[in-house]
Formats: C-alpha cells, sequence, structure tokens
C-alpha cells in the first residue's frame, strides 16, 4: 500500500472511548506502510469535515484515511490488522482477529454495542457530527 508523505495514514476516532484510545494507541503498523496519525474526532477540523461530508457517523465507527481513501468501521479494523507489525501480543490477537473481512464484519457491531454501552454508563455525549436531533448521548 504505497504512500505519499509522512502522515499520510489517519486514524479518527473517540478518544473519550477508554477502549477505542486504548485499541488505537497499541497498534503498530508496519513501516513500509507509512506513519500512523491518531486523531481524536472531538477536535473536529478539516478531517471530521471530510468524514461528515462523506456522510460517515464518527459515533458508529472509526475511519481510517489512507491517502484519498477513507475505510470505516469493520473495514477500518480489517485494513489496520493488514497493515500491523504483528510485534506484541496485541498486534498478533487483532491480526488474527481482524484479519478476514468477513470475521471483522461480524465483530465490530458487537465492539461498537460494547462501546456504546460503555459511554453511555461513563456519561459521554455523542459527537454528533452529523447533526441529527436527540442523538446527543449514547
Amino acid at each position: 500500500m504505497p504512500v505519499t508523505g509522512p502522515a499520510d495514514i489517519l486514524l479518527v476516532y473517540d478518544r473519550q472511548c477508554p477502549a477505542c484510545d486504548l485499541y488505537c494507541r497499541l497498534t503498530r503498523i508496519r513501516e513500509d506502510c507509512g506513519r500512523l496519525e491518531l486523531v481524536d474526532a472531538r477536535d473536529g477540523g478539516e478531517v471530521l469535515r471530510r468524514i461528515t461530508d462523506a456522510g460517515l457517523d464518527i459515533d458508529e465507527g472509526m475511519v481510517l484515511i489512507v491517502g484519498d481513501a477513507m475505510y470505516y468501521g469493520d473495514e477500518a479494523i480489517h485494513r489496520l490488522a493488514l497493515m500491523s507489525t504483528r510485534a506484541g501480543l496485541f498486534n498478533r490477537i487483532a491480526f488474527a482477529a481482524f484479519r478476514s473481512e468477513r470475521r471483522s464484519r461480524r465483530l465490530y457491531p458487537l465492539l461498537k454495542a460494547a462501546r456504546n454501552l460503555l459511554l453511555r454508563l461513563l456519561g459521554r455525549r455523542r459527537i454528533n457530527n452529523l447533526g441529527t436531533p436527540g442523538n446527543e448521548r449514547f
């Protein structure tokens, strides 16, 4: 997967989610893929505008941006697994779990439901980048 610059791979997620934050911080990608930059969706900015313009609800899935391509939810986690280093227990487990597109599609909704429950218990508010009325709470 060729990249064109030092920060061509962006992983946009909700940093207020402890599970998402831990996952993203532990993920390591191979050097030949480029450099992975973690972006907190709550910071907004141009990256979140691109995601919103694409009609992607950041509260329902992380977004992996590689060059001009955007991967959302289960596809993002699958692509990350394929780019992972396999160094360390966490990255080996993530690769085993998400290297298959089919398995990623099946597991992601379960992970998302657990995440939403966790954020509800923690009293976090949704980012609501799409501006959906009544969609402020988990």
